[in-house]
């Protein structure tokens, strides 16, 4: 919501900006009473704390029943919120009500987010608004093996680690793709080029000039511009790029390292998830779409 803050459209509050000294309950009573758009960021923990349910939402959704304020469910973790009458006659948000940790990109979920407050904010439902940002609250628990243990890797190693790699990154666009079609504004194909290639297209359809083209490919020769590389055009023949993903290795793991057109390289190291979302975001500022 950075871009609508400096739009001046919004003013944020969250209890986090409640000073050291200051009585909790009285600073939540007295942004209750002013707030005029609530974010509920619904997840399991909101709905198992009372006074998040019993205060914080009561009080809300009377100012929201009473035409002073609006609320809106944002759902950022699978939880049992349909459940609750209070909040399954509004509107949830990302579409759908599917809850943000489900999205193949979280990004695209707040991306539709945003939309829908702009949409709330340009239609002139609430005066000035104040809103609270999402947080997603991360996993703390840690999931790294307690030991590693040094190897060689040969040529089979490396291609069954680039297949991985590939199938992965396809996965993720033809997911992501997926989503970002739902959005409104925004459109996007997803083409599947068989076992060593891929296509995506999207439009941002509020922009001129706001068409995103991408080809993919996998090394399947001994001639090849990367492991797997990238042209920012559609149904580009594979002696094209705009870039490249290579594979390296150290004593315990082979990864990813990025190079763009072929000058030096822009990130040293990546395992496959996070090669698929650099290279989606690489792919969606074509389209002027930022990811956050």
């Amino acid at each position: 919501m950075a871009a609508l803050r400096r739009e001046g459209r919004i003013e944020a509050w969250f209890d986090r900006e409640i000073l050291a000294g200051s009585v909790l309950d009285d600073e939540i009573r007295s942004e209750l009473e002013v707030a005029d758009l609530f974010l509920l960021l619904v997840s399991p923990d909101f709905i198992a704390s009372d006074y998040c349910v019993e205060q914080e939402m009561r009080r809300a959704l009377e100012r929201h029943d009473a035409g002073d304020a609006r609320v809106v469910p944002i759902i950022v973790e699978p939880c049992d919120w349909a459940s609750m009458n209070a909040l399954r006659r509004l509107k949830a948000v990302p579409v759908d009500g599917k809850p943000v940790s489900e999205w193949t990109n979280a990004n695209t979920a707040y991306l539709n987010v945003v939309q829908e407050l702009r949409r709330i904010i340009d239609a002139k439902h609430i005066p000035d608004v104040a809103l609270s940002e999402p947080k997603v609250r991360a996993s703390t628990r840690d999931k790294s093996p307690r030991y590693r243990v040094k190897r060689d890797f040969d040529e089979i190693d490396r291609s069954d680690f680039r297949e991985t790699a590939f199938t992965t990154i396809k996965t993720y666009f033809e997911n992501a793709a997926q989503e970002i079609d739902t959005l409104e504004g925004l459109r996007s194909r997803f083409v599947d080029r068989g076992r060593t290639a891929f296509g995506c297209t999207i439009v941002n359809q509020e922009r001129k000039g706001g068409t995103a083209h991408i080809t993919v490919h996998c090394r399947g020769s001994s001639y090849a511009l990367g492991d797997i590389y990238y042209s920012f055009s559609e149904n580009a023949p594979d002696n094209t790029a705009n870039g490249a993903l290579n594979i390296a290795a150290d004593d315990y793991e082979q990864y990813l390292t990025a190079t763009m057109s072929m000058f030096g390289r822009e990130h040293d190291r990546l395992n496959s998830d996070q090669a698929a979302v650099y290279l989606w975001n690489q792919f969606i500022d074509q389209a002027g779409i930022s990811p956050g």
